[in-house]
């Protein structure tokens, strides 16, 4: 009910992760880092910048595993 009538089409089935923190514009290693370890693990995301943070948007289906693929890198996450 929510979604505009001249919608073609929709991708729907994605959760989002979000960098905590402040992020300057130059620091794109720690998003680059963790990409890299998503990619290893075959799994896709879709990223979302603004000019504090960024939102990284995976598919459900992948969702746990992306999960346990950054503990496992040691990176913390919190619900």
């Amino acid at each position: 009910s929510q979604i505009p009538s001249k919608v073609i089409q929709r991708d729907e089935g994605w959760n989002p992760l979000r960098i905590k923190g402040f992020l300057e514009f130059s620091l794109i290693v720690i998003l680059s880092k963790i990409a890299a370890i998503l990619a290893d693990n075959n799994i896709s995301i879709f990223v979302v910048s603004t000019y504090n943070t960024d939102y990284l948007l995976i598919k459900k289906e992948n969702y746990e595993k992306a999960i346990t693929a950054l503990e496992n890198a040691d990176y913390k996450i919190i619900a």
